[in-house]
């Protein structure tokens, strides 16, 4: 029969609650319930989420896999005593083939796999992506995903992503944890995938991370992790700990872990970021100006009152890694950021057409100069944002300086809209583009961040058949990297339909297609003119600034010629990358016009030497 689960550092959960949540019973050869995994420069990382097992019975799990015919062993690894999750390490993994995988414990459990091989001869890559997977509205039956788990077979994504809310529960992690695993294991265990936990994972309100501190209140408003740390790491190891090495893995001074790092797939680099722990708290900032914590829900405040100097949103150690992450393409053609929330507060009615927000502290537009700071590290490597949508489906072109100079972010809607959200201007746009519908164009959001709105999923008015969490504009997002032609796709799908059917559609305003470039539309102030390349197609261009030593850009262009614009006077390096050749042009400095072609990038072969001419024989004198 099912057990209830007490987890053993929460203080004990209110099995009346909506987060208890029975986990069931299971035989010995069942107790292994799915696994995650990621590949990334030849590391295989994979975690197996087990049930809870018995008091005196083995934890070691076995990592097998399965190539030239039989079954190899390539780890053993003890399950977590709290949380029952084991993480495997694999160095030298051989990614040109789909190889098979097996998970063992003890003698009869078994649960099998295929680790895919990287997608790098693709010319498309294919993300699905999803966030807020709500448990039941309040008494209510379970919310089934078979239609999203029908529709992920038809598409056959290369990478799933998890932005946040995978587990909806404040006490009990790892039975809606083994929920989740149980509604996407099937999926799972042949397609690698990031998953990023928010606040509700690590159980409470809001998330403010504060740099790992101790938070006194289940709102999170203070600032910190309301749960012992000890709960916070079993949720990180289980929902992170199959991600690539973190770039900078020195833990916290609490003891908690960090986790920003890069995964490359397909020729894809994928800048994995944390959005939440180094977070500043609004306590100190602002009074509460509502029901609800960080929110300002009066129109009468002044937005730059609230970019508080010294407020954090990535942390100095995330900045650092996306410096060297925009400088880093020797195996990939387009570059993207998946993090739990967009850098812009887009909703503005929460829950009901009458609670309207002006500026929601919890989103990631705040702090102002901290958001401009994470665009600024992201933007010279011409990267879309995918992200979770804050219960609200969008696509935003993110401005800093001027309007559009920045990346889009593409914020994918809830799978459950447990609590809908709408985005209502109050005031038109300025420019709005063609064929974009009334509530687009260009806004400032309720800090001053500069927005133009291309797409939103607002919910309809009344929830429509199938239930109001899966039609109040539930539904997830589809990311696809033209690799060819450098240019990204979004798709914003709602729930119970068949995206195989030709009469299915997707929310009105998408699909949208941008170009690579379209990433990094700063004005530049001078030009060093056009590069052209010989002898190379595709190379990496990268511009220095000889004064500063930052990268002020660096991408894979696509063909043999670039206009190198720059944005302060000086001397510039220019690096050419082609393969194994390089190609460096220092100390070139910027004119006021863009002007004729001025570097050239040489990368033919030199031609053969000319064959030696045989020297005529010396013709001697007659004899005689």
């Amino acid at each position: 029969m099912p057990i209830l689960l007490i987890w053993p550092l929460s203080g004990g959960a209110n099995p009346a609650s909506s987060s208890a949540l029975l986990i069931p019973e299971v035989k010995a050869d069942k107790r292994i319930c799915f696994a995650m995994y990621t590949v990334h420069r030849g590391v295989l990382k994979l975690t197996a989420q087990l049930y809870p097992i018995p008091s005196g019975i083995d934890r070691d799990v076995y990592l097998d896999v399965r190539r030239g015919g039989s079954w190899k062993q390539v780890g053993c690894e003890k399950a977590s005593p709290d949380g029952w999750a084991a993480t495997f390490r694999v160095e030298n993994w051989d990614a040109s083939g789909d190889v098979p995988y097996r998970v063992r414990h003890g003698r009869v459990a078994e649960y099998l796999g295929i680790v895919r091989k990287d997608p790098a001869a693709k010319e498309t890559i294919v993300v699905a992506a999803f966030s807020g997977n709500a448990p039941p509205l309040g008494d209510g039956p379970e919310i089934p995903k078979s239609d999203i788990l029908a529709n992920i077979k038809k598409l056959k994504p290369d990478l799933l992503f998890f932005a946040g809310g995978q587990v909806c529960a404040h006490e009990n992690h790892l039975a809606h944890w083994l929920r989740f695993g149980r509604e996407f294991g099937e999926v799972l265990r042949e397609c690698p995938a990031v998953c990023l936990p928010d606040a509700d994972d690590v159980g409470q309100d809001r998330l403010w991370g504060a740099g790992g501190k101790r938070s006194e209140k289940e709102s999170g408003e203070d600032g910190g992790y309301y749960r012992p740390m000890a709960y916070v790491r079993e949720v990180e190891r289980a929902q992170l700990g199959h991600l690539p090495d973190p770039h900078d893995g020195a833990p916290l001074p609490c003891g908690l872990g960090v986790y920003h790092t890069a995964l490359t797939l397909g020729r894809v680099s994928f800048a994995i970021l944390d959005g939440r722990k180094f977070k500043s708290a609004p306590v100190g900032v602002m009074p509460q100006a509502g029901t609800r914590p960080g929110c300002v829900m009066t129109n009468a405040y002044d937005p730059a009152a609230l970019d508080v100097p010294g407020a954090e949103l990535l942390g100095e150690r995330q900045l650092s890694f996306l410096r060297g992450w925009v400088a880093d393409w020797g195996d990939c053609d387009m570059k993207a950021v998946l993090s739990q929330a967009a850098f812009c507060g887009i909703a503005q009615l929460y829950g009901a057409r009458d609670q309207r927000v002006y500026a929601d502290l919890d989103s990631n537009g705040w702090p102002k100069s901290a958001r401009d700071r994470a665009l600024e590290g992201i933007r010279p490597a011409f990267a879309v944002q995918i992200a979770g949508g804050g219960h609200l489906g969008c696509v935003v072109h993110q401005g800093i300086e001027s309007w559009n100079d920045a990346c889009f972010t593409f914020g994918v809607p809830p799978m459950v809209n447990g609590e809908p959200r709408w985005w209502a201007p109050e005031a038109p746009a300025k420019n709005r583009p063609p064929g974009v519908p009334e509530y687009g164009g260009e806004f400032l959001d309720g800090f001053g961040n500069r927005m133009t709105v291309l797409a939103v999923a607002n919910p309809p008015e009344e929830p429509g058949p199938g239930g109001a969490a899966t039609t109040r504009a539930a539904g997830f997002g589809v990311i696809r990297f033209h690799k060819p032609t450098r240019e990204v796709t979004f798709e914003c799908w709602p729930r119970n339909v068949d995206i195989g059917s030709r009469d299915a559609r997707q929310y009105p305003g998408w699909p949208i297609k941008i170009r690579q470039e379209e990433n990094n539309q700063r004005k530049p102030t001078g030009h060093l003119g056009t590069l052209t390349i010989k002898g190379a197609e595709d190379p990496l261009v990268e511009v220095v600034d000889d004064a500063s030593g930052e990268v002020l850009y660096a991408l894979r262009i696509k063909g043999t010629t670039y206009n190198l614009g720059v944005f302060r006077d000086g001397p510039h390096t220019v690096n050419v990358v082609a393969g194994k050749k390089r190609k460096s042009f220092p100390g070139v400095l910027p004119t006021r016009s863009g002007g004729p072609a001025q570097l050239e990038a040489d990368f033919l072969p030199p031609p053969p030497p000319e064959p030696e001419k045989p020297e005529p024989k010396k013709r001697g004198r007659p004899k005689g």
